[in-house]
């Protein structure tokens, strides 16, 4: 493939509902740039940017597909996207690398939960867009109807720059409004167009030059001047229009037939910002924020976005240039691991297939093998520039985990690299081992996601698992001061035991853990002994007293006490320490703390009441609740226990429609009808064990 300049290139991400034809649309694409010599089909398992096992399996983009097509000496990146909403982490890193996101809608099914979704992520990251309505040769299709749904669901101006000849199995072609020139079948031969759309033509084509006008001032007077505007000058203003978020331009066709598919490219090529007309970038010199102004000469700023761990490649790390060019086989420096990096050869991947190029230019897409440490949000600069960075993307905090369990001893050995590499892929993951439950946890966004990600761990890195629903990690402390003594005496002949200790247990500061005082005169107990009894204290700590959660947030005074000239040592007075310790903290009102959560919730306004009943019903505090264009944002402190499952409750109680982001808080006292029920339910566990 050769090397395109930066105003030659186009960055696009296809976002929608799932099944709205993403990945077909890019297999018509690339069959009508002659990528391809066949169309392949989702169905069949046979499609260029669904090549992993799973996605095949489930007939579904999992992961994003970065899939090149070369068109009238242009070179167009359209990265296909997932459109299930537990895979938003792919939808972010692509809009994270393009310069526009193109919205692709079922004419039969109109705006979608996934439409929803991915035109938030649009609002969000503040992106140019554009609507492409597919499927417009199935029974029931309708142009009309899925625009009004638009205009009904969004805010925005949408203007159609094609029209659609016919529908359903009538469904012949497309007229381009700004040529007045319509485009017939799968290989769009230039027609003139039917008499009978003139009208509609005409129309639609007053509401182009009006909003192409409307974006420039010297168009707009000469629009007012009753001057007639020339495709150029419209296609200009358009473009200008597109990149201020004032337009939105609609288009249509038929993957599967591939009807309006090249109409489709050279729209992209002509209304799509360049990287020269997106630029400049953010970027960070030291502290200080900076623009990068995106050209091909200047210090190398290049963002990974995406890290594929191959069982046989190795790590494939996915980069986009911002500013300067990076030559295959040249050194890099990773500005947050602080190490340089052998790049080795450079690619351009499609799908999975690797094509070598030499030289990746600022605005380009392209791929580099087995890099040592480098990993997705990184940023990679020529040596000299080790101040420059681009701001990582933003991925939301994991919503949904679980528990899991290796089932074998092999792969207990195997687990945590291959849960490493699992992360690496997919940023929206994590792993921890959670010291106050014992559990190794998986975090993502949904049911699915994880039932994914435990298929890849079998699949991909051959460690099996057993997942359950996580403990909430509780934490054990007291309310109140009391004193306790004990005395350990142990004769059995040979050499004693013997240690006496009295101590007192109080609340302490919130996130201390352990206060230890040491308030014994006179030499009751040699002052060496006092780590030996700390180190009994701590070990009750870690393990706990009332359900096995470890014990935070406590004063423990050691005030008095005896020792033997013979029989103390260090053990006697840790196991004197250690259950002093138990008698007086049972003493002290002991009570669990539980994590506390913010949680904010986005929902369409018909469904407010039946949230906050539902969250009444969590033992949530609902601090604010605001109306945004027809959604309802609630935010509530909700404790952890209640939001275990709460990724699929919202799901069932919206149809889909809501979504919600989490974070930590802090941790609060769990009401005392609440405390008997978590040591009932420790001790079921411990039998089980």
């Amino acid at each position: 493939m050769k090397v395109y300049p930066s105003d030659k290139i186009r960055n696009v991400a296809l976002l929608g509902h799932s099944g709205s034809g993403k990945t077909s649309l890019v297999e018509a694409m690339l069959h009508a740039t002659g990528a391809t010599n066949r169309l392949g089909r989702v169905e069949d398992g046979t499609t260029v940017s669904d090549w992993d096992e799973e996605e095949i399996a489930r007939t579904q983009s999992i992961n994003l597909s970065v899939v090149p097509c070369e068109w009238k000496d242009h070179k167009l990146n359209i990265i296909d996207t997932p459109g299930y909403p537990d895979f938003v982490g792919e939808v972010i890193s692509a809009l994270r690398v393009t310069e526009a996101g193109m919205v692709v809608l079922d004419a039969v099914a109109g705006v979608e939960v996934g439409t929803e979704l991915a035109w938030q992520y649009l609002d969000h990251l503040n992106r140019p867009r554009l609507v492409f309505i597919n499927k417009m040769d199935r029974d029931n299709a309708s142009f009309e109807r899925s625009l009004n749904n638009l205009r009904e669901m969004f805010d925005g101006n949408f203007v159609p720059v094609q029209l659609p000849i016919g529908a359903e199995s009538d469904f012949a072609g497309v007229v381009s409004v700004l040529e007045e020139k319509a485009y017939l079948g799968a290989d769009a031969k230039p027609s003139d167009v039917p008499a009978d759309m003139m009208d509609a033509l005409e129309e639609a084509k007053f509401a182009l030059v009006e909003a192409a006008a409307e974006s420039d001032d010297e168009l707009l007077m000469k629009y007012l001047e009753g001057e007639t505007l020339t495709p150029e000058e419209v296609a200009s203003g358009l473009a200008i229009a597109i990149r201020e978020g004032t337009v939105i331009p609609v288009l249509c066709g038929a993957a599967t037939r591939e009807i309006g598919i090249r109409p489709l490219l050279d729209a992209l090529i002509q209304l799509v910002p360049s990287p020269v007309e997106a630029a400049p970038y953010k970027a960070l010199k030291g502290e200080e924020e900076i623009e990068l102004p995106g050209e091909t000469s200047g210090p190398v700023a290049a963002l990974v976005f995406k890290t594929i761990a191959d069982p046989f490649v190795g790590r494939i790390t996915i980069f986009r240039v911002f500013n300067g060019s990076v030559p295959s086989d040249s050194r890099l420096f990773n500005v947050q691991k602080g190490v340089e990096e052998r790049m080795g050869h450079t690619y351009v991947l499609r799908g999975k297939e690797q094509i070598a190029v030499n030289l990746v230019p600022a605005g380009d897409i392209a791929a580099v093998t087995k890099l040592s440490a480098t990993a997705t949000g990184d940023t990679l600069v020529d040596k000299e520039h080790k101040d420059l960075r681009i701001p990582p993307t933003e991925y939301p905090n994991p919503l949904y985990a679980v528990a899991v369990k290796p089932m074998t001893q092999a792969d207990s050995a195997k687990i945590s690299g291959a849960l490493n590499r699992l992360c690496e892929e997919d940023p929206t993951l994590q792993w921890y081992n959670d010291p106050g439950t014992r559990e190794m946890i998986l975090a993502g966004m949904g049911d699915v996601h994880m039932t994914i990600a435990v298929n890849r761990l079998k699949n991909k890195f051959g460690v099996n698992v057993k997942t359950t629903v996580p403990k909430v990690p509780y934490r054990e402390t007291v309310s109140r001061t009391a004193t306790a003594a004990y005395r350990h005496k142990k004769q059995t002949g040979g050499a004693g035991q013997f240690a006496e200790v009295h101590m007192r247990v109080e609340p302490g500061e919130p996130g201390t853990e352990l206060e230890y005082t040491w308030e014994v005169f006179g030499g009751a107990i040699s002052s060496s002994f006092m780590p030996s009894i700390e180190k009994g204290i701590r070990s009750v700590m870690e393990r706990g007293v009332l359900a096995g959660y470890p014990v935070v947030d406590v004063k423990v005074a050691v005030y008095d006490g005896k020792e033997h000239p013979v029989d103390s040592k260090d053990i006697a007075f840790q196991i004197a320490g250690r259950e002093a310790f138990k008698k007086a903290f049972l003493e002290a009102g002991p009570v669990f703390l539980e994590p506390i959560y913010k949680v904010e919730i986005i929902v369409p306004e018909a469904n407010m009441g039946d949230i906050l009943g539902d969250l009444n019903t969590r033992r949530a505090r609902v601090l604010g609740m605001n109306t945004v264009r027809g959604r309802s944002i609630i935010t509530a402190e909700v404790p952890y226990a209640e939001l275990l499952r709460y990724a699929n409750d919202l799901r069932s109680m919206t149809q889909g429609r809501g979504i919600y982001s989490i974070e930590f808080l802090r941790y609060e006292r769990v009401p005392q009808h609440l405390a008997q029920g978590i040591i009932d339910e420790a001790k079921r566990a411990e039998e089980e064990d």
